[in-house]
């Protein structure tokens, strides 16, 4: 079942205003408004013909772009009729876009699938626009009677189940999404109503008219299949709250926030999934919305937990004139079976504290900011360890020969510099630890040192360091010294003492 939605009205339906754009090398009518088309003015006529019809026409620039984003906007907040929702800009002949709505399956929520078309098409022209919608089997059929009907109740019209041909047969043939030179051909024909097309045979009118036609006709009636891609994906599970009167209240919005979360728990647990993805969605009385999205470390369906993750979110939200809808969907679910619980020794809890505290920490920060270093195959010191998510596990060392006796003895210092920072030196002998030296514009008089501790370039690595010659250069001979002032610092001297070629020095890091 889909629903369609024409375009915003200009201005009062008592003034005659029209959209036009240029076509052709002339300007011709893109919309009109009601009481622009009760004058005969509909899209596709020609500038000079409407202005024919009313000469107080009010005409303004069309503006495609601008449409397209009113009605994302649309699109997005019909989403608290339905998650499946679509943008439909091929309006064919009929002029102006619409909506698609997937509504199967939702109608009851309103009381069926009269009372959701009222609602719709009510808060719609509440909000200013003009609008017709309609209920049916096939989407080309409530497109064809939502645009060309015009008798329906308020605007809307139901489609009884399986009575779509009897309906769509006394409407135009525009009503089946075809172009203008196709619609123009069929008329020459003396084809104009869809009725006309029902009672040719198949093949004669596939070989006259082509495929499309035929097509069109066979998805409107339900005879082949018709695929519409929503605006957004559908999201796995979905669960929905409205009020009666709108809520604007920080704990109501809370309480309103557990209630749904509670529910999604439910659903969930059936399934025997975790949500690792979340999204609240807010519909205020103006017509617009707002969303909180959240996302989780691994698993989750505990509403309290959950609750905490939205509360922080939900402080600076702006209700705007109240809320009169919400909805909460879980993009993303994983398996989540029953836990064995531990005896004694709480290795779950923390493990469980833990994960509750990431989660939290990535909402306020961002998922990608709350890391863990791991260690890796490498004796340099920068390459000894690289970010990974909090909670993923351990990777395998790359290299046997890092592991277990791998780890240095020497001390390593709490902070280590980004990258090694070059600092001028004086040492007495050329192999021995300096006296002194200056970095950052100060100099740092030693007053005790140990070492050296040689790193050298990964063995496995060798037979091509070798061959650049590279192998001595990359040697370091590391210090661990202290200044006057009681300061300690991690410095090491890069390559051998050559004649006439001296190595250079740098600062790696500072201990505590």
């Amino acid at each position: 079942m889909r629903s369609d939605a024409r375009s915003k009205s200009l201005f009062e339906e008592s003034h005659g205003a029209a959209t036009v754009t240029a076509v052709q090398g002339g300007q011709h009518i893109a919309a009109a408004n009601l009481a622009a088309q009760e004058t005969g003015v509909i899209p596709g006529l020609s500038l000079a013909d409407a202005r024919a019809l009313a000469p107080t026409l009010h005409i303004i620039p069309a503006d495609p772009a601008a449409d397209a984003r009113a009605l994302a906007a649309l699109a997005d907040w019909c989403g608290r009729y339905t998650p499946w929702t679509a943008v439909d800009l091929d309006a064919g002949e009929a002029g102006g876009g619409g909506l698609w709505l997937d509504v199967s399956g939702c109608a009851h929520l309103l009381g069926g699938e009269d009372a959701l078309l009222d609602d719709l098409v009510g808060r719609l022209r509440g909000l200013g626009y003009s609008a017709c919608a309609a209920i049916a089997d096939t989407p080309g059929a409530a497109w064809a009677v939502a645009r060309f009907a015009g008798t329906g109740r308020h605007g809307t019209t139901v489609v009884p189940h399986g009575e779509q041909e009897r309906i769509i047969a006394p409407l135009p043939v525009t009503g089946l999404r075809l172009d203008v030179a196709m619609v123009e051909g069929l008329s020459r024909l003396g084809l104009r109503r869809i009725g006309d097309l029902l009672a040719l045979p198949q093949a004669p009118l596939v070989a006259r008219l082509g495929n499309v036609v035929a097509r069109r006709l066979d998805q409107a009636l339900g005879r082949a299949g018709e695929s519409l891609s929503p605006r957004r994906p559908v999201p796995a599970l979905d669960v929905r709250l409205a009020f009666v009167e709108p809520i604007s209240r920080p704990e109501d919005i809370t309480r309103a926030t557990r209630r749904l979360l509670e529910e999604m728990e439910a659903r969930l647990e059936t399934g025997g999934r975790g949500a690792r993805r979340l999204t609240l969605t807010l519909y205020r009385v103006d017509g617009t919305h707002a969303e909180i999205r959240v996302g989780t470390s691994r698993p989750v369906r505990d509403p309290g937990h959950l609750s905490r993750l939205f509360r922080e979110k939900l402080e600076g939200l702006d209700p705007g004139f109240g809320v009169e809808v919400m909805t909460l969907s879980v993009p993303a679910a994983d398996d989540l079976g029953p836990v064995q619980a531990e005896l004694g020794s709480g290795r779950a809890a923390r493990a469980e504290g833990m994960a509750r505290l990431i989660d939290r920490l990535g909402n306020r920060l961002g998922p990608g900011r709350v890391t863990r270093l791991v260690a890796q195959a490498s004796h340099i010191p920068e390459r000894a360890c690289r970010e990974v998510p909090a909670l993923a596990p351990d990777p395998a060392a790359p290299c046997e020969a890092l592991d277990g006796a791998h780890r240095p003895s020497s001390p390593r210092p709490l902070h280590l510099l980004p990258s090694p920072e070059p600092i001028d030196v004086l040492a007495p002998v050329p192999d021995h630890p300096p006296v002194m030296f200056r970095w950052r514009r100060r100099q740092y008089r030693v007053a005790r040192a140990e070492g050296p501790e040689r790193i050298g370039p990964e063995w496995w690595h060798e037979e091509r360091l070798m061959e650049s010659g590279a192998r001595e250069r990359l040697t370091r001979d590391y210090y661990r010294v202290e200044d006057k002032e009681g300061g300690r610092y991690w410095v090491y001297r890069e390559g051998f003492y050559r004649p006439g070629l001296a190595p250079r020095w740098y600062l790696h890091g500072v201990f505590p």
